[in-house]
């Protein structure tokens, strides 16, 4: 019988398999029913400070306007206590409560003092573990690349020194040498490594002439670059492996172990198909590990990866060729198989 038990930022977990960060965590009932489909660990939906800044400063502004209309009217309503951050603070506590798998929260802060604060105060919730996410899509023309990156390395060791828990950090894939940042903010202490942060991009709708921002699915293919990435860090860094972009079968996050995860995040899949099924993505794997004669993770885990894969060229973009000229390749894609081709007609 294979076991499925797993380590995740030093996290003990029952399976690989860990529901992302996203609206639908927010609802106690839904955390009890992720956590009796079998998710191994939740990531609470994330702390954006830009959001609770502005919808503090709406309600504000609503209440203010009905301030001072006289002196026996000053004051009509109280101030705002329970609002921003002790909001969210108290929402993720009835989340702990909830639930008896790890949980750990996320943050998306704009200042560097507020990560810490942030990150103190969740960390008095309860929680497992923090995710910082990098949401760095820089819109400066002049910021330099180092400033960015040496930026982030700074957030996190000041939020490593401020908090005793384990701090993971979920990245884009957008930095000029992404291998070289992950070893930076590993060698700081990173406990994990979340692949990747799917930035929201705007769309345009050219009836109105405006722009708006529909839902953000992810696809079956979209898991490609993580696994890409998975692959060349297995073996080289002290931290997790997280996969969290396409992960939408039991198949999907096999590859992803295959390649040098040590666990996935499933969100679009259960938006599509609803929370149950995330018995059936855990029945899969173990299913296929059966079959394979695998009883633990660490049987196959990275047994694709870069480190492990005798082939020279599968982690290097610039040898695709390579892949298609086998023979085996041709046979697929075009139908006079091994016969000889002209150069124009294999393309």
């Amino acid at each position: 019988m294979a076991n499925l038990k797993t380590k995740y930022m030093g996290i003990s977990l029952k399976n690989p398999v860990i529901v992302g960060a996203s609206n639908l965590v927010q609802d106690v009932k839904n955390l009890q029913k992720i956590e009796e489909a079998g998710a191994a660990a939740i990531i609470y939906k994330s702390l954006f400070e830009e959001q609770i800044q502005l919808e503090s400063l709406e309600m504000q502004n609503q209440l203010d306007t009905y301030q001072d209309w006289d002196p026996e009217h000053a004051t009509l309503f109280p101030d705002l206590e329970h609002a921003g951050p002790a909001e969210y603070i108290m929402h993720l506590k009835d989340a702990r409560a909830a639930v008896k798998i790890p949980l750990i929260a996320s943050i998306n802060a704009v200042y560097e003092d507020s990560w810490v604060e942030y990150a103190k105060k969740l960390e008095a919730t309860g929680v497992n573990g923090l995710e910082l996410n990098f949401y760095a899509n820089n819109t400066d023309f002049l910021k330099a690349e180092k400033d960015i990156e040496a930026e982030q390395v700074n957030i996190l060791k000041k939020v490593k020194a401020a908090v005793k828990i384990p701090v993971s950090v979920k990245l884009s894939p957008f930095y000029t040498n992404t291998l070289k940042h992950i070893v930076k903010l590993d060698r700081n202490g990173a406990s994990a490594f979340i692949l990747f942060n799917r930035l929201f991009q705007p769309d345009i709708d050219i009836q109105k002439e405006e722009h708006h921002f529909p839902y953000n699915f992810s696809s079956q293919n979209d898991n490609r670059l993580a696994i890409r990435y998975a692959g060349l860090l297995y073996g080289h860094i002290g931290g997790s492996i997280c996969s969290n972009t396409g992960i939408h079968t039991g198949e999907d996050a096999i590859k992803t172990l295959l390649a040098g995860a040590d666990t996935v995040q499933v969100v679009s899949a259960l938006y599509k198909k609803g929370i149950g099924y995330l018995s059936t993505i855990i029945a899969d794997i173990e299913k296929w590990m059966n079959t394979k004669g695998y009883k633990s993770i660490k049987d196959f885990q990275g047994k694709l990866s870069a480190k492990n894969d005798p082939s020279p060229f599968t982690y290097k973009r610039a040898q695709y060729v390579d892949i298609l000229m086998k023979s085996e390749n041709f046979e697929t894609f075009h139908p006079k198989g091994n016969k000889e081709i002209s150069w124009e007609d294999r393309w």
